[in-house]
């Protein structure tokens, strides 16, 4: 079980998990002064939508499931941030920057799980670094957004060392337990983090959508050997120029267990039938978790 730190300097001291790892370098990107915030709360004027039966719908999966099961789920919000950091960013800079991030935990109400590293492969859209917190209460996030700390910690640590960020959040459920909703336990302690963010046609967000979101989900709460948790819903942070319609988090045990996932039959097969029919545009990314250890430096 990891002790969480008490005060600001003790939870600096034990950031020395974050590896210092070769960054892999990318085309020059633009300067302070050019960065943007997609779908960010008080940052950029970003708002909340309602999609109250789209969210119905697609949460429908995951009560089924708790149905079979016997399980108990809990509603909790997710946060994902992905984030553009400059070609020129020192291994110093990048270690303040993710230090920041992930000991706002301690400075801020309404944090009950963050995960964050340097994304392990290149994608499309050229972003480096992933963010991912939870929350148990809508009202929570946008406090958090509003947040000083959190908007000086942007201005002083992010902004300087970044192009650009974007934002998805989206309301899921998760076990009713304490390990579960606080991602805690040996087993949070590592394994690798997969975000995927979907963009669906205008004419799908209904039962297609479903079936689709509904599909990946049943396989991925099928293969506990491979997965410790997966949440997944509907973005409702929607800006003019933030298009993606879905997310979905999914902890791996190991890279290897994300690979066999992602190489399976079946994963492929929903792939191809349910999402590439109904989907515009879609981003998948994954970063691995080291472990913190277990005692306060």
């Amino acid at each position: 079980m990891l002790i969480q730190a008490p005060g600001w300097s003790s939870v600096l001291a034990r950031l020395s998990f974050l590896p210092n790892r070769r960054r892999r370098r990318g085309p020059a990107l633009s300067r302070f002064g050019s960065f943007n915030v997609r779908g960010a709360i008080g940052v950029a004027g970003a708002y909340f939508v309602r999609r109250k039966d789209a969210r119905a719908r697609i949460s429908a999966c995951g009560e089924s499931q708790s149905n079979a099961d016997g399980q108990r789920k809990r509603d909790v919000v997710e946060h994902i941030c992905l984030l553009k950091a400059k070609d020129n960013l020192t291994d110093e800079e990048e270690k303040d920057m993710l230090d920041y991030l992930y000991t706002s935990q301690y400075r801020m109400g309404g944090i009950v799980a963050i995960s964050l590293g340097r994304i392990d492969d290149d994608n499309p859209e050229r972003y480096t670094h992933a963010v991912f917190m939870r929350f148990q209460r809508k009202g929570d996030l946008l406090k958090f957004y509003e947040n000083p700390f959190y908007l000086g910690v942007l201005q002083k640590h992010v902004m300087p060392y970044c192009h650009e960020l974007l934002n998805v959040d989206y309301e899921s459920e998760v076990e009713d337990d304490i390990l579960s909703i606080f991602r805690k336990g040996e087993e949070f302690n590592y394994g690798e983090e997969f975000v995927l963010l979907v963009e669906l046609k205008d004419d799908a967000l209904g039962e297609l959508a479903e079936d689709a979101m509904c599909s990946l989900h049943r396989i991925a709460t099928e293969s506990p050997s491979l997965i410790v948790q997966v949440s997944q819903g509907l973005n409702f942070n929607s800006t003019s120029n933030m298009k993606y319609t879905h997310g979905v988090v999914i902890r791996f045990r190991s890279i290897e267990a994300f690979k066999i996932f992602v190489g399976s039959t079946e994963y492929k097969h929903i792939w191809s039938s349910k999402f590439q029919p109904v989907t515009r545009k879609t981003l998948s990314i994954h970063f691995s978790i080291d472990p913190v250890g277990t005692e306060l430096m």
